[in-house]
């Protein structure tokens, strides 16, 4: 199985969106900040200094995540991490872990956060793999799905 994971393209902004969508509906439900994000990345994540990446299989977007920036200098927060159902399973998160690991040293990021959900254990597991630890969820958390936080120091 050969995968390239290419940066943001225009062209793939629908498939940022529906694959952060389906996921969502999947095990949560799509919160008024994600469809504001999702349905301008651009604006939001992009425009702003942050990064959108894609795994590409063939002529297929398979899956996607963003480093957002926060209001802290070199600190961003790894979101949007979506694969498609059919390939779940096949280490695709990983590979995009691995990738935006790769990019931020390189970048001179300082620091990456993340917010999850503990029924997400596939998730949790492959944070911790990377070497993500958990730090308390402060109460203005911008999303109300989350009860974990993590933080990796690069």
């Amino acid at each position: 199985m050969h995968i390239d994971i290419i940066p943001f393209q225009k062209a793939y902004s629908n498939d940022f969106y529906s694959l952060n969508k389906e996921w969502l509906q999947t095990y949560f439900y799509v919160e008024p900040f994600d469809e504001e994000v999702l349905s301008k990345p651009k604006k939001y994540i992009i425009e702003p200094g942050g990064h959108i990446f894609f795994v590409k299989m063939k002529d297929t977007i398979i899956g996607t995540v963003a480093l957002m920036p926060t209001t802290k200098t070199a600190v961003y927060e790894l979101t949007k991490m979506a694969v498609a159902p059919k390939y779940r399973g096949l280490k695709i998160g990983q590979h995009l872990m691995q990738h935006c690991l790769e990019f931020s040293r390189k970048h001179a990021f300082k620091e990456l956060i993340l917010y999850s959900n503990r029924k997400l254990e596939n998730a949790i597991y492959i944070y911790r793999k990377f070497g993500f630890i958990e730090v308390p969820v402060e109460e203005n958390s911008p999303y109300k799905r989350s009860d974990i936080k993590m933080t990796l120091k690069l």
